[in-house]
């Protein structure tokens, strides 16, 4: 969805800061989301882009310029040395780019310019936890608090005293003297073996699990007991020293942390150049599986410190860090149309065309309802934004519908009356709506099958398993939808991946671009076979029209019944298949798709030079050297005609092993006969 006029941008970030702090105050203070953290993380970057796009619109309430959440009433609060901001979030390498743009522009010169001898930047991994604050008196843990709004937190210092990779009393091991006064940063988080056993036991007690590792790690934090803190081994990575030690990189600021007794992530790493920063993402995504606790992504910042403290913050985060997010298993999007597909067993699936978004690391554009029971339990409409998930290999489906951001606009779902293929009255079956033309599933597969075959647009790949697969899934029901395929629609099912998907893409875009007679012949109109198209696109191209979808169809639809007959080969009952599939308004709407979705058609040019120039040529029987169409593209290729039937026309046929009676009527017509051999030395 476009938001065209400001006054719909307005609103819609109006909508947009409400929802985030409602969903923020759940997941900072309550430690109770209730969306998954990858939706959440689309709602604040949709917002984040609309504010960049209209930086008037800008409030000093915006989540945006917030950090966290208020901190509870039940612990007592602490006020922050400084700040303890959060970051702002990328999700593509382009993102990333352009923060790096912002930095340099605010700084008003290029830092990474010929500096790639040393570290530009230091990389860690984002932990899914929760963000606490430390402080030392002498070496001795006196206080620690969580992050609460940023500015005032919240008094945990006994249950972080369980925890055993916090610790207690400092040792000097180098050369860095411990200050009297000490303040560092980290996380606390939970690893998966011990959220796992966690759940199980909550199970077994009749009590709700934990949704996740952050929650049961916030969630421990904030409790009251100390001991039930202490069961729950909680972890804990130290990242930042608050109080000024005149260090000249952060990455000193880990050694230095690592040198008293702190627990510091081994995998965090300082980079040279924003390229190595996006391969040590990709990596770190790749292989965030094997890690015994949960990442969603890196952060990275200005390794120098004195660029970083130059930058300075805009609103809640630094301007010298980001956070370079892990590609979201769910997502939030807008639902731009529904269209209707049919099945292989004459299904009405509702398809939702989406505004593309990226879920999974792939680029989605469609999703699948299911049927219309689950439109009306989810309350979908169209305009809506809603969350989406891939698992499996299945396409995307809808999970939720958010109806906070509704802004009256939407429509509802309608369910069809009559099938969208052949025009049949629908009946219900069971929680599905079915064609109630039991061939229609059937007839339209045999249409795509020979739609995509060789002498049509001849889309390599995409044989009988998949154009079945693609319509169980209802990511088409018609030849004119194999155009609208994107490779992240077809790259999560099974036997797909990333590089089948995009071959056949590739193979899709090719097919485009077709000459007119072999268009015609895709069409599958009823009576008319390649013969028949060559000479139908014989006859377009005499009319001296511009070779356009849009002509041909009015063209074919202005010819009368004996304008048909006068061409060879076309008698009463061809003609009139050919005017009725013209005149037909499903057909027509099948050209404009067609030409709405690309596909562009290339004059007929019939060969005339060549060893079989101006002949007449039939096959009958097989040939051992090659199929018949291959032999019937030899031909043609070479200034002949192939003809399907021995007529007074023919001027020779081809005998392979085990003729049919073409032969013997060939014989008595007194017609050339050449065997394989033959027609092998004519064409070397």
């Amino acid at each position: 969805m476009e938001f065209t006029e400001k006054k719909e941008a307005k609103d819609r970030i109006s909508r947009l800061k409400k929802l985030i702090d409602y969903h923020r105050t759940l997941y900072h203070t309550f430690d109770s989301p209730e969306i998954d953290d990858s939706a959440f993380d689309t709602l604040k970057n949709e917002l984040e882009e609309l504010e960049n796009k209209y930086p008037d619109l800008v409030t000093s309430d915006s989540p945006t310029q917030k950090v966290g959440g208020r901190p509870l009433d039940k612990f007592e609060k602490i006020p922050h040395e400084s700040p303890m901001l959060s970051f702002n979030d990328a999700f593509s390498e382009q993102e990333m780019t352009e923060w790096l743009e912002r930095l340099k522009n605010y700084l008003g010169y290029d830092f990474d310019k010929g500096n790639s001898k040393e570290p530009l930047f230091y990389c860690e991994l984002k932990i899914d936890g929760l963000a606490i604050e430390l402080i030392y008196e002498n070496g001795e843990f006196v206080q620690g608090a969580t992050r609460g709004d940023g500015f005032i937190g919240e008094d945990v210092t006994q249950n972080l005293k369980t925890i055993n990779k916090i610790p207690k009393k400092l040792e000097q091991l180098g050369k860095w003297k411990i200050p009297q006064h000490l303040v560092v940063r980290g996380e606390v988080f939970i690893t998966k073996k011990e959220l796992e056993k966690i759940n199980k036991e909550q199970i077994k007690k009749g009590l709700k699990p934990f949704a996740n590792a952050r929650n049961l790690a916030a969630g421990s934090i904030r409790q009251l007991d100390p001991s039930i803190v202490e069961l729950r081994k909680l972890q804990s990575f130290q990242y930042d020293i608050v109080t000024d030690m005149k260090l000249e990189n952060h990455e000193d600021k880990h050694k230095v942390l690592a040198s008293w007794g702190f627990n510091i992530n081994p995998h965090n790493k300082s980079i040279k150049t924003i390229k190595e920063v996006l391969e040590f993402r990709d990596f770190w995504e790749s292989k965030r599986d094997n890690l015994d606790y949960e990442i969603d992504g890196i952060v990275v910042m200005v390794n120098k410190n004195k660029i970083f403290n130059q930058a300075g913050a805009v609103g809640k985060a630094p301007r010298g860090a980001i956070a370079y997010k892990f590609s979201p298993r769910q997502a939030t999007t807008i639902v731009e149309d529904v269209i209707v597909q049919v099945g292989r067993t004459g299904v009405l699936t509702p398809v939702a065309v989406l505004k593309p978004v990226n879920v999974g690391g792939t680029t989605i554009t469609h999703a699948t309802l299911h049927n219309f029971d689950e439109i009306e339990r989810l309350g979908v409409k169209m305009g809506d934004t809603v969350i989406v998930t891939r698992s499996g290999d299945v396409i995307p489906k809808i999970i939720q519908v958010i109806k906070d951001l509704r802004s009256g606009r939407e429509k509802n779902i309608k369910i069809p009356l009559i099938c969208p293929v052949d025009g049949s009255k629908v009946v219900k079956d069971g929680v599905f709506i079915k064609c109630s033309n039991p061939r229609c599933g059937a007839k339209n597969r045999s249409l795509i099958l020979h739609f995509s075959s060789r002498n049509a647009f001849d889309i390599r790949g995409l044989g009988d398993k998949i154009v079945d697969r693609f319509l169980d899934e209802g990511l088409i029901s018609g030849p004119a939808d194999i155009f609208e395929l994107k490779e992240g629609d077809i790259s999560v099912l099974e036997r797909f991946g990333e590089k089948s998907a995009k071959n056949l893409i590739q193979q899709i875009e090719k097919a485009k671009k077709i000459s007119l007679d072999r268009f015609l012949y895709a069409l599958g109109i009823f009576h008319v076979g390649y013969e028949t198209a060559r000479g139908l696109a014989k006859k377009f191209m005499s009319s001296k029209n511009k070779v356009t979808i849009e002509l041909l169809g009015r063209f074919f639809s202005s010819l009368s019944p004996q304008e048909f007959e006068e061409m060879s080969d076309i008698g009463p009952k061809v003609s009139k298949s050919i005017k009725d599939w013209f005149e037909e308004k499903r057909n027509q709407i099948l050209l404009q798709k067609l030409s709405k979705n690309g596909v562009e058609l290339e004059p007929f040019r019939e060969k005339t030079t060549g060893v079989f120039a101006k002949l007449n040529i039939c096959l009958t029987g097989s040939l051992e050297s090659m199929s018949r169409p291959r032999a019937k593209e030899i031909i043609e290729n070479n200034g002949g005609h192939f003809n399907s039937d021995v007529t007074s026309k023919t001027n020779i046929l081809i005998a392979g092993d085990d003729p049919g009676s073409k032969l013997e009527k060939a014989k008595k017509m007194g017609i050339e006969i050449w065997d394989e051999k033959i027609f092998l030395t004519k064409i070397k």
